[in-house]
């Protein structure tokens, strides 16, 4: 049983749009803070296009797609979070930028009991815990992009983690929202971090020491392993900066060079490639970042991959 009734959401990118839209699918009154009113105005775009698809694909009725639109209120004031059971951060993979958030939600959620969770992708949540005056009400809730479609969620409670807060976590992620947990211990990169995240920055070193192009080291896993989407590919759809950004916390915990972001990741983040939804990563990609994802988790017409790889680069080149 949960209790948990309204939702909070800090930030409404990919993630927090995808935290919000499943929240309100699953019945629950849903305020989502942004820091803009541009970025709140983009954020509920994001989250009707989705609902909108899923409309579309007959996952949703039209009745239920505009019940979960009337859920959500999004919103650039954060007094706006004080009534929340249960509020996710999911700014940034940056450990300053959630600090933040997180002494704001210690000052505005009224409930004292409330449950405050972090998205985070791999910093540990004890950091984010200790910095506010109720650490055992803190736990990761990792959820996995895109939200709507993946089932699994990371649950991560830190040292100071209560028994309660751990119980209505799970019972909120698994009989709310339906999804699959696994719980992890806390340490950088919690269970599929630690296993995928060396893995994408293998697949950058070897195109960055020319062993083979972008477009061949993705060919190769998805038709010779049966991946659904090859490494590159898959660290364009995560984002650059981010695979960044969790590979440097993982190496700041474990020094092992396997979790060092290589140069070429480096540069492409400098350059601003930072894949999908930019439009240009390892591989080039149409409007809007190659398009929309299915409710099923494949591609929309030509947004399944890549829509060719760096122009005019041979085998083996780097695409800088």
């Amino acid at each position: 049983m949960t209790d948990v009734e309204r939702v909070g959401v800090v930030g409404c990118g990919l993630m927090g749009s995808g935290i919000a839209e499943v929240c309100a699918r699953a019945g629950r009154d849903v305020v989502v803070v942004e820091t803009t009113r541009a970025a709140a105005a983009a954020g509920l775009e994001r989250i009707t296009r989705s609902l909108g698809r899923a409309a579309a694909s007959g996952r949703l009725t039209a009745a239920e797609r505009d019940a979960a639109v009337g859920r959500i209120a999004v919103t650039t004031d954060p007094a706006r979070l004080a009534d929340r059971d249960l509020v996710v951060e999911a700014v940034a993979e940056d450990e300053r930028a959630k600090l933040e958030v997180f002494e704001l939600l210690d000052r505005v959620v009224e409930r004292r009991d409330a449950v405050l969770a972090t998205n985070t992708s791999s910093i540990p949540v004890i950091r984010l815990a200790a910095a506010i005056s109720r650490p055992e009400q803190v736990v990761g809730l990792h959820f996995f992009n895109p939200v709507p479609v993946l089932p699994l969620v990371e649950l991560v409670p830190s040292l100071l983690t209560g028994a309660e807060t751990v119980r209505r976590a799970r019972a909120f992620a698994s009989e709310v929202l339906g999804k699959e947990v696994v719980r992890a211990q806390d340490r950088a990169g919690f269970v599929v971090n630690a296993l995928l995240v060396p893995y994408l920055l293998a697949a950058v070193r070897m195109a960055e020491c020319g062993t083979a192009s972008a477009e061949d080291i993705d060919r190769g896993m998805t038709l010779g392993c049966a991946h659904p989407l090859g490494p590159l590919a898959l660290a364009d759809l995560i984002g650059l900066d981010t695979v960044q950004a969790i590979a440097r916390s993982m190496y700041a915990e474990y020094r092992e060079p396997l979790y060092a972001p290589p140069p070429l990741l480096a540069r492409m983040v400098d350059a601003g490639r930072l894949g999908r939804k930019t439009g240009r990563g390892f591989h080039i990609y149409g409007a809007h970042g190659g398009g929309a994802m299915r409710e099923d988790g494949g591609g929309v017409a030509t947004a399944a991959g890549p829509t060719r790889p760096e122009s005019g680069r041979r085998d083996g080149e780097q695409p800088t």
